[in-house]
């Protein structure tokens, strides 16, 4: 199973939310059966520095149900996030899979 991953990041015109979409595409030959342990597909990081000042799963609850996802060869599933009420500077946003069986992340860099 081969996936690559993408990060886009974009920040709203007036600054107040930053949304992360997160490709996950499937390179390889075969269907990528992935394995989630609860509702959360992906989580995103944002980074100052090196040190995290904002995490997408942090706060939140996730239903605890036991889930799969199919890409089929060739396909992409996007999975977003949004930091509410960032504060400016340069970030790096990191992306990560959830999945129980197979890992896959992107990097961005952004300014608000």
């Amino acid at each position: 199973m081969t996936l690559e991953g993408a990060l886009d990041v974009s920040v709203s015109d007036d600054g107040r939310d930053v949304r992360l979409a997160f490709t996950v595409h499937n390179a390889g030959s075969g269907t990528a059966e992935l394995r989630f342990s609860d509702a959360c597909r992906a989580d995103f990081a944002v980074l100052d520095e090196g040190r995290e000042v904002w995490r997408f799963t942090d706060g939140r609850v996730f239903a605890q149900l036991i889930g799969e996802e199919s890409i089929p060869p060739g396909e992409s599933v996007t999975y977003d996030g949004t930091w509410d009420d960032p504060r400016d500077g340069e970030f790096a946003a990191v992306a990560e899979l959830c999945a129980q069986n197979v890992t896959c992340e992107a990097r961005a860099d952004f300014s608000v």
